[in-house]
């Protein structure tokens, strides 16, 4: 076991979907966290694969550079590089798994290979002035535009998926209903922004029914195309009009929804410790509802910083860290995954 946490810096590389991250860790310590988004997908209304990695390796070079910088060390320093090898869209995965590769090997240094959601959890645990690390074992409601999971986290190594969607994920309902109500890609922002001018309980959306604790948000997404065709039939700029009211009301269906599985676990599992991660949990509709479902339940409630939020390095050296610490490493032969499930 490697204990000495201040000689130990990881450099983790996140190439997942549209940002390009890297940051440096020295132990759980972060020295530097470079995020590059790519806008041009705003164009489309949603990310194009091709284009995502095209950009990637255009970014990846100057972002590593960037944060080595930030970090005050050079790449001889470097204990270990860790990478996202999924899951992810495969061609902007490629790019960092590659590039992660050639840097260990240069450099004659481990390669760690890193569970793209698992990491998402993990950022918890990066150490940071004024700031609790989750006691294990706790419950996370990971919710981002690809994934919704609730996870029991028994360990930084150990994961059980207790609930998932079967279908579409939260962040895709918002990203989506969006669409269909003519805002901006990404869409989720925009809801939220708009929802906080409007009346939640002004239109009503049934929640989708699902047994046990799963979720299904396809459903939603349809009710709400019916609810605007509805609508427009008899008003022709009825969502121009209500747009605030509508953003409310279906962004409180999607939290709502999210935290009644959520609460059942807990109080099946006996854990009072609950976190959530993905870049949904930094919807300040989620935000504010755990914060009043943590007060009224006495409960120990972990919020990512908005920085940890979105894909970042930061989380991926996170992982890497706890890896490298029991020697789990990977070799050259290793290649991308676009489905990777959570180890147990």
């Amino acid at each position: 076991m490697i204990t000495n946490k201040d000689k130990v810096y990881i450099l983790g590389i996140e190439s997942s979907c549209d940002e390009t991250s890297v940051a440096v860790l020295r132990g759980n310590k972060m020295l530097s966290n470079v995020i590059c988004t790519q806008e041009v997908h705003a164009n489309y209304g949603g990310v194009v694969p091709e284009l995502a990695s095209r950009a990637h390796m255009k970014n990846i070079v100057p972002v590593v550079d960037e944060a080595l910088k930030k970090a005050g060390i050079n790449k001889e320093e470097l204990s270990a590089i860790a990478f996202t090898r999924g899951p992810g869209l495969m061609g902007a995965l490629l790019v960092g798994v590659s590039f992660a590769k050639s840097l260990a090997l240069g450099l004659d240094i481990p390669l760690i290979e890193v569970n793209h959601m698992e990491a998402h959890i993990l950022a918890h645990f990066i150490e940071m002035e004024g700031r609790s690390i989750p006691e294990c074992p706790f419950i996370c409601l990971t919710v981002s535009g690809g994934h919704t999971q609730i996870v029991k986290v028994n360990s930084p190594l150990s994961f059980e998926i207790l609930g998932e969607t079967l279908d579409d994920a939260a962040g895709e309902a918002f990203d989506k209903g969006a669409k269909l109500m003519g805002l901006p890609y990404p869409g989720g922002p925009h809801i939220d922004k708009q929802a906080r001018e409007g009346n939640p309980l002004k239109y009503e959306f049934t929640k989708p029914s699902v047994p046990g604790y799963n979720y299904s948000f396809s459903g939603l997404k349809t009710a709400l195309l019916y609810f605007l065709e509805d609508g427009m039939k008899q008003n022709p700029n009825f969502i121009q009009e209500h747009i605030n009211d509508i953003c409310a009301s279906y962004q409180h269906v999607i939290v709502d929804y999210l935290l009644d599985k959520v609460k059942a676990v807990l109080k099946a599992e006996n854990i009072n410790r609950l976190a959530i991660a993905g870049g949904v949990s930094a919807n300040s509709y989620l935000r504010n509802a755990l914060k009043s479902l943590a007060e009224e339940n006495g409960m120990e409630l972990y919020i990512p910083e908005f920085q940890f939020c979105t894909d970042n390095g930061a989380m991926i050296a996170m992982a890497g860290y706890f890896k490298y610490q029991n020697k789990i490493f990977s070799n050259q032969a290793v290649t991308p995954k676009n489905r990777m499930a959570l180890q147990k």
